[in-house]
Order: structure tokens, then C-alpha cells, then sequence
């Protein structure tokens, strides 16, 4: 069963659209992970500082590849992120 991450941070003042295009990239890149069905960044259009994170992987498994893969990844620059953000895990059951 498919699993869906909701992660939700907040860039560094006046930052987003910077943190916003680091992700973009590192999005194109995650995508080509086996399993990732979707690795998407969205801005928000109120707070442009607000950003979130939608993710859905195949399975738990595939999710588990992507946490090892991201630990030998390169962080992001310094300055850009307040906070740790936060995460929501859920099951991906489409109902339509």
C-alpha cells in the first residue's frame, strides 16, 4: 500500500522562493528513486515562506531506501530553514 508524507516547513525570512527552487531540483532528482511516485514542493501563495512537501512512495519499503539514500545526500544551505518543520505519515488509499 502506498504511503503519503505531508511535510510542512517554514523557510528563513524572505527566503522561500530560494529554499522553493533548492527543492525544485532535489524533487527532480528524488523522483528518479525507485518507488517514489510522487516528490512534489509547494509554496504557499499567502505566506511565500510557508512551504510543503508532498510525497508518496510505493510502499514502506521504498520509504525506508529514500531515508538511507537522503542520509548520504547533501543539506541544504545554512540559513534557509526555521525550525525542523513537521511531518504527517498517512496511508494512500485513493477513494475515487
Amino acid at each position: 500500500m502506498s504511503i503519503r508524507l505531508v511535510v510542512t516547513f517554514t523557510a528563513a525570512p524572505g527566503k522561500g522562493a530560494e529554499l522553493a527552487k533548492i527543492y525544485k531540483a532535489r524533487c527532480t532528482e528524488i523522483m528518479q528513486e525507485p518507488g517514489c511516485e510522487q516528490f512534489e514542493v509547494f509554496q504557499s501563495v499567502v505566506d511565500p515562506d510557508k512551504l510543503v512537501l508532498m510525497e508518496r512512495w510505493k510502499d514502506k519499503a521504498a520509504l525506508d531506501v529514500h531515508h538511507k539514500v537522503n542520509e548520504t545526500r547533501a543539506p541544504l544551505p545554512p540559513g534557509l530553514r526555521v525550525g525542523s518543520g513537521a511531518r504527517e505519515d498517512y496511508e494512500y488509499n485513493r477513494t475515487r
